[in-house]
């Protein structure tokens, strides 16, 4: 079911300035609006876009530069047609044309009194009706006595006669304003209110006779004009004439609003604005507290201002800034330290709060410095501290005046504004000295250590240099050792092949020998007949001599073999995948079957060990560390135990290990048992490259490394650790 309508019924006011926003409410609440008020455009767009927005009341200080941006931009955010009302506090026709330009519904010049402006809204959006009712019959017989309303009105009230040219009534307010009683006022005309001249240059005479001659002519003027104050002050106001049907005289009604402060006040926002922006543009520091205090001159009738800045021992103060002042003045506080009875400004910057001396000839606080100040007429001197991060003083920034007084809170507010400016400048402005300082030194230290890297940029070159030809003569020394090396240890081999080959070959050459010997004298014998026992002798000691040679070939066959299983290669093996829970078991049987009565052997192989490697010289290894358990560690032992394990290691290595409970190796010993033809069972059958052979399996063709731990009387255990994949 589609939910009944409900029309917008919030109007959105975007101003930055104070507004009676609380009247406004309460007279469009008696017709179910209510008032919603946002600083910001943002803020405006955001509201415009949730909905139910009725209409928009938009400050032109928020709408964007001359093209007034914010208004299309409201309209495009809206869901239908969206009435914005552009409010002007310096209303002009040609800002006018531009609003109406921009889209505007309307263009209303400030200020407008609530009910005047709930009025126009309630009428724009058709709550209103454009006619006006039938008047009440009774109005006709209603009688106002004008003089008591005048004197009753809260604005500045004048009765002017045109003929006379002549004020003929006024109220309280005119009084105040003007600065004059009655009887003064009454003897003067318009004209004799104003100066001779009008802020914008034209005469004060033209201008008012070009606005009482359209007044005459039945228009309504509102316009802005210049009075002046009895003691000279100007007077910034805002003058709305009309005329007083009355046959027998010609009356005007005049209306007078002081917008001296809404002046002060957009001056002061355009001041900060400008100052802000020659902060930003790193303007030199003395003509932006000159700007500064020309602004807040401007901004209090009567006022001196100056600003002190405090050493950066926190001490001495300075001038600064002071135009308005005697130099004499300001040229007395130069380099004066600050204290707690040193006049506003040192008594300021010491405590670090506003100091107000309402009676500079009579304040303890200036008893040493008011004979400075009596001969430029100063006598009130109020003074606030310029702070930066809070607890840092920078200095100080004081308001002076030729009269005894004290501030209001408007000027209280003026001058902590005023300091908040100063504050701002006077730490940019540091804030830069100190980067250049630090800029100098910074390149002073760049300037020392490119001196310093150059230094030792050629001190490395030498030392480069000298390690370049050190590093070839070290190439030149590691390939002679190279050299040596290799030879020594071909000679190594080669003296260890000599050495077991020696024995089996020489065994088998003598017996060859003595049985060629013996076969001569046999032949030699033939000639004077043979004897049968001499024949049986010579049989007896060929085959002995057959048993020795054939024992001593097959040995040195058997070492020929081995040692051509030195260089091991894997060219020769078959590589293919495999599981050790499967080839270790078979291949320990073999071994079993090959070494009857050998000890008890264990198994502790984990499931699932899968390597892509080279299961020929795997088993070989194994066999090696197999028998080299048998031959060393447990020779002799009936308690023997051989145990076999296989586990997954760290970064996808199996550790697979063989262990016994034999006699262990010596210390001096286990540097050497990787050696070839190293052993300590010379003459029981071992040829010293079973290890030697497993080493190089392991570390080559498998790709892994081999470990031993062992000492004596308690075994040894080899831990081969191999790459789940050897390398190809």
């Amino acid at each position: 079911m589609t939910p009944p309508f409900r029309p917008p019924h919030t109007i959105l006011i975007a101003t930055s300035s104070a507004y009676d926003l609380a009247a406004l409410q309460q007279l469009l609440s008696r017709y179910s609006f209510q008032v919603q008020a946002v600083s910001k455009g943002d803020n405006a767009l955001q509201a415009v876009a949730a909905g139910g927005i009725a209409l928009v009341l938009l400050d032109v200080a928020l709408a964007g530069s001359a093209g007034f941006e914010l208004c299309r931009r409201l309209a495009a955010a809206s869901v239908g047609a969206l009435p914005v009302f552009l409010l002007s506090a310096a209303p002009s026709d040609e800002e006018g044309e531009r609003a109406l330009a921009a889209g505007a519904s309307a263009y209303v010049a400030l200020p407008l009194r609530p009910a005047e402006l709930a009025r126009r809204v309630l009428h724009q959006l058709g709550v209103l009706a454009d006619t006006p009712p039938p008047p009440d019959p009774r109005l006709a017989e209603l009688v106002v006595n004008y003089h008591a309303m005048l004197a009753s009105s809260p604005d500045i009230v004048l009765l002017f006669d045109l003929e006379q040219n002549r004020l003929i009534d006024l109220n309280r307010n005119a009084c105040r304003l003007f600065g004059r009683d009655e009887t003064e006022l009454l003897q003067c005309n318009l004209l004799d209110l104003c100066p001779q001249v009008q802020p914008d240059g034209r005469g004060s005479a033209a201008a008012l006779a070009a606005q009482v001659a359209q007044v005459q002519a039945g228009d309504i003027r509102m316009f802005e004009i210049s009075f002046q104050h009895s003691s000279g002050r100007q007077l910034d106001c805002e003058m709305r004439m009309v005329a007083l049907d009355k046959a027998e005289r010609q009356l005007m009604h005049v209306r007078i609003i002081d917008i001296s402060s809404r002046k002060r006040a957009e001056a002061l926002r355009l001041g900060q604005n400008a100052l802000l922006e020659m902060i930003a543009r790193g303007a030199p520091l003395a003509a932006t507290l000159d700007q500064l205090i020309r602004l807040i001159e401007a901004q209090s009738d009567g006022v001196l201002c100056s600003v002190l800045l405090l050493d950066e021992d926190g001490v001495a103060m300075r001038a600064g800034a002071g135009a308005s002042l005697p130099p004499a003045y300001l040229h007395a506080f130069e380099g004066l330290a600050i204290g707690p009875t040193v006049g506003s400004c040192g008594t300021a910057m010491y405590h670090k709060h506003t100091v107000v001396v309402a009676d500079i000839e009579h304040d303890p606080l200036w008893a040493p410095y008011a004979a400075v100040a009596a001969p430029h007429g100063l006598r009130a001197c109020w003074s606030t501290p310029i702070m930066f991060e809070r607890d840092r003083v920078l200095g100080s920034f004081a308001m002076y005046y030729r009269e005894v007084r004290s501030p209001n809170a408007e000027e209280r507010r003026l001058i902590h504004a005023a300091s908040h400016l100063a504050g701002i400048a006077i730490a940019g402005t540091r804030r830069e000295q100190e980067l250049l300082r630090h800029r100098e030194h910074l390149e002073e230290l760049v300037a020392a250590r490119t001196a310093e890297l150059r230094q030792a940029k050629d001190e490395a070159e030498r030392a480069n240099a000298e390690l370049s030809a050190a590093l070839a003569k070290l190439g030149s020394t590691r390939d002679e050792l190279v050299r040596r090396g290799k030879l020594a240890a071909l000679g190594t081999l080669v003296a260890g092949v000599a050495h077991e080959l020696n024995t089996p070959i020489g065994n088998s050459l003598m017996m060859a020998t003595t049985i060629s010997e013996r076969t001569r004298v046999l032949r030699a014998g033939l000639a004077g007949g043979l004897r049968r026992s001499a024949l049986e002798s010579y049989l007896a000691q060929a085959g002995e001599a057959d048993e020795v040679v054939v024992r001593n070939l097959r040995r040195a066959a058997e070492l020929v073999a081995s040692f051509k299983r030195i260089a091991v290669d894997s060219a020769g093996s078959q590589r293919r995948r495999f599981h050790l829970d499967q080839l270790l078991p078979e291949l320990l049987q073999e071994l079993r079957a090959a070494h009857p009565g050998a000890p008890r052997l264990e198994l502790d192989i984990e499931d699932g060990l899968e390597l892509d490697s080279y299961p020929g010289p795997l088993e070989q290894a194994v066999g090696n560390l197999y028998e080299n358990s048998l031959l060393h560690g447990l020779a002799g032992r009936a308690d023997g135990l051989i145990t076999l394990r296989a586990r997954a290691g760290a970064d996808g290595e199996i550790a697979l290990s063989l262990a016994d409970n034999g006699a262990g190796i010596a210390a001096e010993h286990l540097a050497r048992i990787y050696d070839p033809f190293f052993t300590t069972r010379l003459g029981s059958g071992g040829s010293g490259l079973g290890l030697y052979i497993t080493h190089n399996i392991v570390t080559g063709v498998l790709g892994g490394r081999i470990e031993v731990d062992s000492a004596p009387g308690r075994g040894s255990c080899f831990t081969l650790r191999l790459p789940a994949s050897a390398p190809r």
